[in-house]
């Protein structure tokens, strides 16, 4: 083995040792210097380098928990069945968002099983703050008054012409980690978006918080 490669596997087993230590707990670095037998100074600067990567996150008082990377996969695992029901209960598109940057991410769709349909797949990127959804990511103070005044932000042709959408924040710990939107053909809403399909998503968007919380998957 070259020494290269050497320093490699030992820089990824302290990677796994860190990770093995934090688990779905939170920790101090000195209760990770515990628990992985590292130096505080090793293991602070490791944490640190791993927090910019996603996979470690930092919360108030310093200490280190699981980062986005995990976070997103419980997520998504939490809302699919939600997001599916949500779709069926419809009949149009259900979206799980996620902000990275300026720009937002679909990470999951529930495609309207309608021929003409509003649609995007799984991994699109779209920038701030257009749609629904963007406005709720970019904290957009309209949209925040629309959500603490209806629990839900609609959206009627601002992103494109002949498309609605509604979306709700996914909250937990009191702060917004994703949202879920619904989006549809303008040609089957009766009222708006929000009045027609609003309350359905707020309620799928608080279930979502609810699961991650109660289940610790976060």
């Amino acid at each position: 083995m070259t020494e290269a490669a050497s320093t490699s596997n030992r820089m990824l087993e302290r990677v796994a040792l860190v990770l093995d230590a934090v688990d779905d707990s939170s920790a101090s670095a000195s209760e990770l210097s515990r628990r992985t037998g590292l130096s505080v100074s090793t293991v602070h600067r490791l944490a640190l380098s791993m927090a910019e990567y996603g996979f470690l996150r930092r919360n108030d008082d310093g200490d280190f928990k699981l980062g986005h990377r995990f976070v997103r996969t419980a997520l998504e695992s939490v809302a699919q069945p939600i997001l599916t029901e949500l779709r069926n209960a419809t009949g149009e598109t259900a979206q799980l968002w996620i902000r990275r940057g300026e720009r937002r991410i679909c990470r999951l769709t529930m495609d309207s099983q309608h021929e003409l349909k509003a649609t995007l797949p799984a991994g699109s990127a779209l920038e701030l703050p257009n749609g629904s959804s963007g406005r709720l990511l970019s904290h957009d103070p309209e949209a925040l008054e629309s959500v603490s005044k209806h629990g839900w932000v609609e959206s009627v042709g601002r992103r494109t012409p002949g498309l609605g959408s509604v979306s709700a924040p996914v909250m937990l710990r009191d702060q917004m980690i994703a949202t879920l939107c619904l989006a549809m053909p303008l040609s089957r809403v009766e009222a708006s978006p929000g009045r027609d399909f609003g309350e359905k998503v707020a309620r799928a968007a608080r279930l979502i918080g609810t699961e991650l919380e109660t289940g610790r998957q976060l």
